[in-house]
């Protein structure tokens, strides 16, 4: 028996998020079932996080444990045989037993994009926000650096959330521009549920001026939701990296 850490990618469009469902295709199901083709063995996966019904990932990171040998360097080639096209497997490395890809993780890093133009993308449509008002990046962006630091992040959590304690730590937040894509990128030690979402919202409505400056601030010290914008679609969204 060894523990694999398994890095893969997907496109979060068909699927109900990251975590097994009972009544809904989730990514996890998927990646089991297409281990069990492959080794015919009932593996258990263990994601780093529960990425959302309609959320992508491009470094989306598991662990478990299987008794067939085959080697690191050929698993993820191998795995992509039996997943299907909107899941990849990357990369593969053998780890200690007490590895565990969630309590592990030292940081994750989400991008939210947005398409700001008159007609909506095609290529993009799940991948990207249609936004077809003007964004003023420089409201936006001062908005996202008051993310930065450590807060209690209440006001930033959709209902439903099962998290003990809602201080998180942000260690990085900012926007960018290029053409008619934008992007939030945001870095931070974990992330509450639909955070990064309701930030990408708030950022849209500061951006478009329906939302005064200083929404992030107020939410901040008042813990009030209802200063904070609209939460924003999933589509935008994809889990970029986790850092161990």
């Amino acid at each position: 028996m060894r523990r694999v850490k398994l890095t893969l990618g997907y496109d979060g469009t068909n699927y109900a998020g990251w975590q097994r469902q009972e009544n809904a295709l989730a990514v996890q199901q998927v990646v089991e079932q297409s281990l069990r083709k492959l080794t015919g063995e009932a593996i258990l996966v263990t994601g780093a996080s529960r990425t959302d019904a309609g959320v992508h990932a491009l470094g989306q990171v598991c662990h478990f444990d299987m008794r067939t040998n085959i080697p690191d360097a050929k698993l993820p080639l191998a795995l992509n045989a039996k997943l299907p096209p909107d899941i990849r497997a990357y990369m593969a490395e053998t780890v200690g037993e007490a590895f565990h890809a969630r309590f592990d993780a030292k940081a994750k890093i989400y991008r939210y994009h947005i398409h700001q133009g008159v007609h909506a993308p095609v290529l993009e449509r799940n991948a990207r926000r249609h936004v077809p008002a003007p964004l003023d990046m420089e409201r936006m962006s001062a908005e996202a650096s008051a993310m930065v630091g450590t807060h209690d992040f209440r006001a930033f959590c959709a209902a439903g959330s099962s998290a003990k304690t809602t201080v998180r730590t942000v260690y990085e937040c900012g926007c960018e521009r290029d053409g008619a894509h934008i992007q939030i990128r945001i870095m931070g030690d974990h992330f509450l549920y639909n955070m990064v979402r309701i930030l990408a919202g708030t950022l849209v409505e500061v951006g478009t001026g329906k939302l005064a400056q200083g929404a992030v601030a107020r939410a901040l010290s008042g813990g009030n939701r209802l200063d904070l914008g609209q939460t924003a679609p999933p589509q935008g969204l994809v889990l970029e990296k986790v850092i161990y």
